[in-house]
C-alpha cells in the first residue's frame, strides 16, 4: 500500500500575509477551497478576495488561503484530523444540516487534495482558477527545483552586476515624464 500523502500550505516569503485575508497558517493541510466560491458573484470579486479566488489553497483549519501547497506524507490520523478540522467550519460557518453531512462534504474535498498528490513528496504545486461558462474551473501546475548544477541564473527577470565604472550616471525624471505626458508634449 502507497503512503497516504495530502497537501500542505507553503510560505516562502511573507507575500500570502500582504495578499490574502486571511493567509493561511504554514504547515497546515489544505483543499482546494472552490467551495467557498460557489455562491459567489465572481464578476464582482475585488482585490483580496479576487486574489484569494484566482490561486489559494485553503488551510482546513484556519481557512486562510496559501498561493502554494507541497505534497507531503500524512497518517492516517492526520488525514481524520484534517477531516474533522474541515468539517467543523462547514458545519458551523456555511450551514452543513449536522455533522454527519459536513464531514461528508469534509472528506470528499480531502480526496480530491489527496488526488492532486499524485506526485513524490516535497514537490510544490500552484493553482489557477478561473469561471468559464458559469463554473469554477481549476488548472495546476508544478514547480521543480533547479537540478544541481544548472544555470544559477536562468529564470530570474533582472541580474545586478556590480561595477566600479566612473561613468554617467543615468538618472530619470519621472515628475517630468508625468508632467509631459499630461501636457501632451511626450517630452521627459
Amino acid at each position: 500500500m502507497s503512503p497516504l500523502k495530502l497537501p500542505r500550505t507553503l510560505r516562502l516569503d511573507p507575500s500570502d500575509t500582504f495578499v490574502f485575508a486571511p493567509a493561511a497558517e504554514p504547515g497546515e493541510w489544505a483543499v482546494t477551497g472552490s467551495f467557498l466560491f460557489f455562491d459567489a458573484d465572481l464578476s464582482a470579486l475585488a482585490g483580496k478576495e479576487r486574489a484569494a479566488f484566482r490561486s489559494g489553497f485553503v488551510g482546513v483549519r484556519s481557512l486562510g488561503f496559501s498561493t502554494l501547497v507541497v505534497v507531503s506524507e500524512a497518517s492516517e490520523a492526520e488525514r481524520e484530523e484534517a477531516v474533522e478540522d474541515l468539517a467543523r467550519h462547514i458545519h458551523a460557518r456555511f450551514g452543513a444540516p449536522d455533522r454527519e453531512a459536513a464531514r461528508a462534504a469534509a472528506r470528499e474535498e480531502i480526496a480530491v487534495a489527496a488526488s492532486l498528490c499524485n506526485l513524490p513528496v516535497g514537490s510544490v504545486i500552484a493553482m489557477h482558477r478561473s469561471a468559464r461558462d458559469g463554473e469554477i474551473a481549476e488548472e495546476f501546475r508544478t514547480l521543480h527545483q533547479r537540478p544541481p548544477g544548472a544555470d544559477p541564473l536562468h529564470g530570474r527577470a533582472f541580474h545586478f552586476v556590480e561595477t566600479d565604472e566612473d561613468g554617467p550616471e543615468e538618472q530619470a525624471d519621472l515628475v517630468g515624464l508625468v508632467s509631459g505626458a499630461s501636457t501632451g508634449t511626450g517630452r521627459p
